[in-house]
This record gives C-alpha cells, structure tokens and sequence, in this order.
C-alpha cells in the first residue's frame, strides 16, 4: 500500500539525518517523522533497510531511499529554489562532499570516540580534522562559502559535521584560527533552516 506522504526514519542528533532533514525542509516537502532510538530500531526501518542505519526516506511509490546524500539530491531534484545544486562547481561541490565523508567523517569519529579504536592510535585524529577544517577557512574567506560565493549543497551537507566536531571540545574550538569558518558556522547553527529541523519529537515505537 502507498504511503500518503514520505516517511523519513530519523535520530535528532545525528549529520547524516540532519542534512537530509533540510533538504527536505529547504524543498518544501511535507514527511512523516519517526524519530527512532538507535538501541531500538523500529522493525519497519528495519524491514525495508536492514542496514539499520538512518536516515531512511520511505516515498509514497514505496521505494526506499537510505543514504542521506541521496535522500538530499532526491529532494533537490522536486524543488531547489534557491539552486542549492548549481550548474557551475557541480565537480567541487561534489569533491568536497566526498572529502567530508571519507576523510573529516573517520578523523571526527577518531577524535569524538577514541575508546572505538582500540587497536588504534586516534591521539592525531584532532589535527587531521583540524587541517581540513583549515582548508575550509581559506575556501570561505576567499569565497564566501565553501564553493563559490553563496551557500550549497556542500555546505549543508557539511555542516552538521562540523557541529560534531566542535561540539567535543567548544573551547579548543573557538580558540582555532579558523574565524571565517566559525563565522560561517554560526550563521548556519543559528538559521531558521537548521532551528526548524532540530525540533523534538517522540519516540517512533
């Protein structure tokens, strides 16, 4: 049976939901929340994505969208105003994007969770990220943005990580010399975008 309007499996504080939670809202579409528990999974999430990771976008045709950078083009590809995806730096949006996930994603992850990695030694994790969020000062001071001179689909994809990071330790972080990309942050943690998709909702059970 169709569902009557797309069902997005969610947790509050994680990146990868909350980028697909605003490009949902930026896109103007209209979702039924299900704010799961990550130690208890609903068994309908995971039914149709045993992989049991979030966000998962269930569309009215019951096709399944799981990986959150998809759920975002999805929605861009319904509506995108404000050219979110542009036809100029489309390669670099997308190079940046990959850097984030494959490379600032395991340096965070090292440097938020060290306890993980047992068989690690996580003790540069901190600078590794540090380094590229570096880049990404020299990126927005000479642009305005991470590519080019507005926000885009890289910055709202990358976003939410940086709020990770800077979260583990808000001190060291405000210390760095890194005040275009602080300023950039909190233009974006202060947005009624990320605002309205931070609201709390019960549990899905």
């Amino acid at each position: 049976m169709n569902t009557k309007q797309p069902i997005l499996y969610s947790f509050r504080r994680c990146p990868y939901a909350m980028r697909a939670r605003m490009a949902l809202h930026y896109a103007g579409i209209e979702w039924e929340h299900r704010e799961i528990e990550l130690k208890n999974k609903p068994a309908q999430m995971l039914k149709i994505s045993p992989k049991g990771t979030v966000p998962v976008l269930l569309l009215e045709n019951n096709q399944v969208i799981d990986e959150s950078l998809d759920i975002m083009l999805w929605a861009l590809s319904q509506n995108d105003p404000e050219r979110w995806l542009p036809d100029l730096h489309r390669d670099d949006i997308f190079n940046l994007i990959e850097q984030n996930d494959t490379i600032f994603k395991p340096a965070l992850d090292r440097y938020k969770y060290p306890n993980r990695y047992p068989d690690e030694d996580c003790s540069n994790a901190r600078d590794d990220g540090l380094k590229i969020l570096e880049e990404l000062n020299r990126r927005i001071a000479n642009n305005g943005a991470l590519s080019g001179n507005k926000n885009t689909l890289a910055d709202y994809t990358i976003f939410p990580f940086i709020r990770q990071f800077a979260h583990v330790d808000k001190d060291w972080f405000n210390d760095q010399p890194i005040p275009d990309l602080r300023k950039w942050f909190n233009t974006h943690i202060n947005s009624k975008l990320f605002t309205a998709i931070m609201e709390k909702h019960p549990i899905y059970t």
